[in-house]
């Protein structure tokens, strides 16, 4: 399914707009990715000028700092305790940037991006 990423047909003050030039393909976007917590699950997609992205699907186990200490840790994820993206998010596990996330260590809010950059980092809260 693509998703049409292009100028509006409407201008500001809602007249039409009549567009110069075609639909391109760079005018397309993707679909979510919704990384959920489970067993790693990858996908490598094609993205403008023949690069390759890698969208995390599933995963269990997140990057975990410590602000204290200043150490990092490979830590198991539990599960997905508060999604400031979408309230159904959490019954649902899906891990998003700023998420608060359960772990062996405690809780830890995400700073990455899941869906885009294929890692779970986190710095662990209270």
């Amino acid at each position: 399914m693509a998703i049409d990423q292009s100028r509006s047909k409407r201008t500001a003050t809602g007249g039409r707009y009549i567009s110069l030039r075609k639909k391109r393909k760079s005018d397309i976007g993707s679909i979510p990715t919704h990384t959920k917590v489970g067993e790693l699950k990858k996908r490598a997609d094609r993205v403008l000028g023949g690069n390759f992205k890698t969208r995390l699907l599933d995963i269990g186990v997140a990057n975990v700092m410590n602000p204290k200490t200043k150490k990092c840790y490979k830590t198991k994820i539990k599960s997905v305790v508060k999604n400031p993206a979408n309230r159904h998010y959490v019954r649902r596990n899906i891990i998003t940037k700023g998420t608060i996330i359960d772990t062996e260590k405690g809780q830890a809010k995400v700073t990455s991006r899941p869906g885009q950059e294929a890692t779970v980092n986190a710095v662990l809260i209270g």
